[in-house]
C-alpha cells in the first residue's frame, strides 16, 4: 500500500500526487484522466462556494463539501458541455457513481477512509416512483425525529414539496422570495419561478403555509427589516473571526444548507440519504 498523502497538503497538489500514484499503480489512462477531471471539478466547486483561493486536501474532502458537490452535479450545475436534454439536465446515474468512486479513492489516499461514501446500488433508480414520492413528502410533513430542529424540518418538507410540485431543482427554488408564492391565487394557488406560474396542490399549499408561519416567527425578531427571502436560516450561524453572524432572515439559506438539511432529515425518516432530485417528476 502506498504512503498516504499528507492531509495538510494543498488540495491541488494532493490531486496531482494522487493522479501520479494512480498511474504508477497501473490504472488505465482513461480512469486516471477521469478521476483527475472529477477531483478538479470538486475543488473548483468548493473554492467557488467557499470564496477561498485554496484549501488543504483534508478541508476539501469534508462531508459537507462532498454533499454540496454531488448535489450540484445532480442538478447539472457542474456540467461544462451541453447534452441532448440541455445544459441544465441532471447528472446521469453512472457519472454520480464515478464521482463517489473517485472521492472514496482520494480519501483513502489521504488516510481518511472513514469518510468513504456508500455507493448507490447497481441499477438503482434515480427517481422515486410517484407513490414513493408522495409517501416520503407526507412523512416529512408530519414526522420529526427526536433532536431535529422543528423549523428546519418544516422548511425541508416545504422545499421537497416544491421540488415535487414544480419539477424545479433546489438551486432554482433557492432564489425565490415570499412574494413569488401566491397561496390565495385563484383558480388555484401558484408559485412563480422565472416566467412560469406553477400550480400547487393542496398538500404542498398546507406545508408551505406551515413554513411561512414558522418563517414569520423567525423574522419577527428583525423588527421590520425582513428582506423577503422565502428560504432563510432557522438558527444563527457560528461566529467567524470574532464577527457575529447575521440574524436568521437577513440572508438566504444557502443551496448547500437546504441540500444538507434534506439529506439529514430524509436519512432519519426514510432510512436512505436521498437527494431532492429523487422527487423530481419523471420525464
Amino acid at each position: 500500500m502506498s504512503k498516504a498523502i499528507p492531509r495538510n497538503t494543498d488540495a491541488l497538489t494532493a490531486i496531482a500526487t494522487f493522479m501520479d500514484a494512480q498511474r504508477q499503480s497501473g490504472y488505465a489512462f482513461e480512469t486516471v484522466r477521469l478521476r483527475g477531471t472529477l477531483l478538479t471539478e470538486f475543488l473548483e466547486h468548493v473554492l467557488d462556494e467557499e470564496k477561498n483561493a485554496s484549501l488543504t486536501a483534508e478541508e476539501l474532502v469534508q462531508p459537507e463539501h462532498a454533499d454540496s458537490w454531488l448535489n450540484a452535479a445532480d442538478s447539472g450545475e457542474t456540467r461544462r458541455r451541453n447534452t441532448l436534454l440541455g445544459p441544465d439536465a441532471v447528472a446521469a446515474h453512472d457519472s454520480q457513481r464515478a464521482r463517489i468512486q473517485t472521492y472514496n479513492a482520494f480519501t483513502d489516499s489521504l488516510g481518511l477512509s472513514g469518510l468513504r461514501r456508500a455507493y448507490p446500488p447497481s441499477g438503482h433508480g434515480e427517481r422515486l416512483e410517484p407513490e414513493q414520492a408522495w409517501n416520503l413528502l407526507r412523512t416529512l410533513a408530519v414526522k420529526r425525529p427526536t433532536g431535529t430542529n422543528a423549523a428546519t424540518a418544516i422548511r425541508t418538507a416545504a422545499v421537497a414539496a416544491l421540488v415535487a410540485a414544480t419539477g424545479r431543482t433546489v438551486p432554482e427554488l433557492q432564489k425565490l422570495d415570499v412574494t413569488h408564492v401566491a397561496l390565495e391565487s385563484r383558480p388555484f394557488p401558484v408559485v412563480e419561478i422565472g416566467e412560469a406560474a406553477h400550480p400547487l396542490d393542496k398538500h404542498t399549499v398546507e406545508i408551505l403555509r406551515r413554513w411561512l408561519d414558522v418563517r414569520a416567527g423567525i423574522t419577527k425578531e428583525l423588527e421590520g427589516s425582513d428582506p423577503g427571502y422565502l428560504w432563510i436560516p432557522t438558527k444563527p450561524g457560528r461566529a467567524r473571526n470574532g464577527i457575529e453572524p447575521p440574524k436568521p432572515g437577513l440572508t438566504r439559506a444557502a443551496v448547500r444548507t437546504l441540500h444538507s438539511a434534506h439529506r439529514t432529515l430524509v436519512l432519519q425518516v426514510f432510512g436512505a440519504p436521498l437527494r431532492p432530485y429523487a422527487l423530481l417528476p419523471r420525464r
